[in-house]
Formats: C-alpha cells, sequence, structure tokens
C-alpha cells in the first residue's frame, strides 16, 4: 500500500505580493463590499427582489468579508508577545 499526501492546487501557488499592492487590493474587495451592501439594501426596499438572488448577493458579501480580513492580517504585522 501506497500513502501520500493530498494537497489543494491551492497550496502549491505561493504568490508574494509588496504591502503597496494589498492596500490596493484592500481598497477594491472593500468598494466592492459597499458597493454588493447597497445592491442588496436596494433589491430588499424594492420588495421585488428575488430572494434567492439576495440570499447570493448575502454569501458573496460574506466571502468578501472574509477576504478583506485576510487581507487586513496580512497588512498587520505579527507581534511576538
Amino acid at each position: 500500500m501506497v500513502l501520500c499526501s493530498i494537497r489543494p492546487i491551492w497550496a502549491e501557488k505561493v504568490v508574494l505580493v509588496n504591502e503597496q499592492e494589498l492596500r490596493k487590493m484592500l481598497a477594491l474587495l472593500k468598494s466592492e463590499h459597499r458597493d454588493l451592501d447597497a445592491a442588496i439594501a436596494a433589491l430588499t426596499e424594492s420588495g421585488s427582489g428575488d430572494q434567492l438572488q439576495i440570499a447570493r448577493l448575502k454569501k458573496r458579501k460574506l466571502r468578501l468579508k472574509d477576504q478583506i480580513s485576510a487581507t487586513e492580517d496580512q497588512l498587520v504585522p505579527d507581534i511576538i508577545a
């Protein structure tokens, strides 16, 4: 029997980005997050919004929030306690 470890594809690609690129990415993510918030609010207020579409937008907004948090974590240096 042969044992092997299985790693996700994303684990094989390590991309190094500088602080300026991270800040630009963070600004884009926050902008998209605000846009989704406005779209969700508009669909909810109109009353004619498709509930499935609103749910999908909310899930996308949550994924963006996670990406924003991860990007912010990369920008803040680790403090050795």
